[in-house]
């Protein structure tokens, strides 16, 4: 199974889409799924349901970290380089999904007590697996270059 499947069936086992997206990408970093989902659990939502940025790219955006990241306080060509990466990461997935926001993606505010009853709501989430699969996709082709 590829990453980006993996990633949306996790999100369909009941895995946020922060959650999903690291977990996937997890042991190319010798990163145990256990710990990745540990980690990536408060971002769901749009940062803790607060309907921010999608948990799909912040998922992502945790991976471009592992692969990318510096190490060093004073590397600043890397802290730069990761940046510019996470900036075109956003960019492909705003194009794509129409949005970077969560409230904008489902058209609901979870931090509002309308969106509170609309989460609640059958389907409330039925497009982030496609929101999923977008952040995993673009993650796959940027880690290939």
């Amino acid at each position: 199974m590829d990453r980006t499947q993996k990633a949306v069936n996790l999100f369909s086992e009941g895995f946020s889409c922060s959650q999903a997206v690291l977990a996937a990408y997890a042991d190319m970093f010798d990163l145990d799924e256990q710990t990745a989902l540990k980690i990536a659990s408060g971002f769901g939502g749009g940062l803790g349901q607060m309907s921010e940025t999608c948990g799909a790219l912040t998922g992502a955006v945790m991976v471009l970290g592992l692969k990318y990241g510096s190490i060093s306080g004073d590397d600043r060509t890397a802290k730069f380089e990761n940046y510019r990466k996470v900036r075109d990461l956003v960019a492909e997935f705003k194009l794509q999904a129409g949005s970077a926001t969560c409230r904008e993606l489902l058209g609901f505010d979870m931090t509002t007590e309308d969106g509170q009853l609309a989460m609640k709501r059958p389907g409330a989430f039925s497009d982030c697996p496609e929101y999923v699969r977008i952040a995993a996709d673009i993650l796959r082709e940027m880690l290939e270059q």
